[in-house]
């Protein structure tokens, strides 16, 4: 049995994750940041769900490049070969839940 309250949770470095479960090659990470990931795409679908803060997720579709601002409780999903990038406003904790070895 795990109880986080996701909005007190940091992390030494951006990005840094606390994993809280894995199921059949699914991991959910809660991951703290103050800072941008980079853009790249994954071989399986990723599910964002901001948790604390805000977070400006950019993503291309058909060469064009679009952005969408979430808040907490917000979700967005990327599907196989979506290009993107998450870019907090301030500091943010967002649940990822993404195929196991996903980076």
């Amino acid at each position: 049995m795990k109880y986080i309250e996701s909005r007190t949770f940091t992390a030494p470095r951006a990005w840094g994750a606390l994993e809280l479960a894995s199921m059949n090659g699914i991991t959910a990470r809660l991951h703290w940041t103050d800072q941008p990931y980079e853009w790249h795409m994954n071989d399986g679908e990723e599910v964002f769900a901001v948790m604390d803060g805000q977070v400006r997720m950019d993503y291309r579709e058909n060469g064009e490049t679009h952005s969408v601002l979430m808040n907490a409780g917000d979700i967005f999903v990327a599907s196989v070969g979506t290009e993107h990038v998450a870019h907090p406003i301030g500091e943010a904790r967002v649940l990822v839940v993404e195929k196991a070895g996903s980076i």
